[in-house]
């Protein structure tokens, strides 16, 4: 199979099923060769991945569902990361869902690990499109680190009865 021919090219459209204690992933990536790429990589980090093109579908499945990654492309629907509509509902989420939800920005102009800049924008990882290819110790490393520093709150909100 030629690996431009239009089938390769097309979106995946994916929607696994959800049972408690999946680890689960939405991905909104418009560029379907990156797409692919990040499904693989959340594939092989054991994800349950939902996917999503149009803005009022995935902003419908984040309001309905927690999911433990975000994975968001810089220029989804035409955005930039200032005006991007996806960080900026994920930012605006309940304070218990945000605390809950890892936050991927991808795309050409961050500069991968870059604190600062996923600082600037309101994201937990910034990852530069060539590397991509390895997002999945990337992302590892990220949750890894982000669950190391929530992990004493939310046990001192547990004892608190607040959870």
């Amino acid at each position: 199979m030629n690996p431009t021919s239009p089938s390769v090219l097309e979106f995946q459209s994916r929607l696994d099923l959800f049972e408690p204690g999946d680890q689960t992933a939405l991905v909104c990536v418009d560029v379907p060769e990156v797409q692919r790429i990040v499904v693989d990589q959340l594939t092989a980090l054991n994800y349950k991945i939902h996917t999503g093109l149009f803005l009022e579908d995935i902003l419908l499945k984040m309001r309905a569902h927690v999911y433990d990654v975000i994975v968001i492309s810089e220029h989804f629907n035409a955005s930039d990361m200032i005006s991007n509509p996806l960080v900026l509902a994920a930012v605006v989420a309940p304070s218990e869902q945000r605390r809950r939800q890892f936050l991927v920005a991808v795309g050409s102009t961050l500069v991968t690990n870059d604190e600062m800049q996923a600082f600037q924008y309101s994201v937990d990882l910034v990852v530069n499109l060539s590397d991509v290819v390895n997002l999945r110790p990337v992302l590892r490393r990220g949750v890894m680190r982000s669950n190391e520093f929530y992990t004493p709150y939310r046990e001192a909100i547990k004892v608190e009865g607040l959870h």
